[in-house]
């Protein structure tokens, strides 16, 4: 058994109130406030002061996003600038850069897929991706 003051818990005791608790109940009320103080750690690293749980709209909004027909527009032309910059390239590093940034493959699993060197695949993706922005600067 332990004591412990009910005044640390609870604000509205203004005296010292002691009690005789268990182990486990003490484990347990410790590992509650550090993971309490964790959540407030992290809420602050992360700027993360709303919740999407408040039912004011926000997440209604932020997952059914329209956009408008400029932006459709916008973002149709510059998909097709990307796909022209991504045919003149070589064959090797457009289907590398696919495979990594459409598909989502890690470039070691490119590596094991093809049966090459990581490091020529991270080399070829670099390489492919100066080619790329070299051309669209110049479209």
């Amino acid at each position: 058994m332990k004591k412990m003051n009910l005044r640390d818990m609870y604000p509205f005791f203004k005296t010292d109130v002691w009690v005789d608790v268990d182990e486990e109940v003490v484990h347990e009320i410790r590992r509650f406030d550090l993971e309490e103080s964790a959540y407030r750690l992290r809420t602050y690293r992360h700027r993360a002061y709303y919740s999407l749980d408040r039912n004011d709209g926000i997440e209604q909004h932020v997952l059914f996003l329209s956009i408008s027909p400029e932006e459709y527009y916008e973002r149709k032309l510059s998909r097709q600038q990307l796909y022209e910059a991504m045919c003149q390239l070589p064959v090797k590093s457009a289907r590398r850069i696919y495979a990594h940034y459409f598909l989502g493959m890690g470039k070691v699993a490119i590596a094991r897929a093809e049966h090459v060197d990581e490091r020529a695949v991270r080399k070829s993706i670099q390489r492919g991706l100066k080619q790329m922005e070299y051309l669209l600067k110049n479209m």
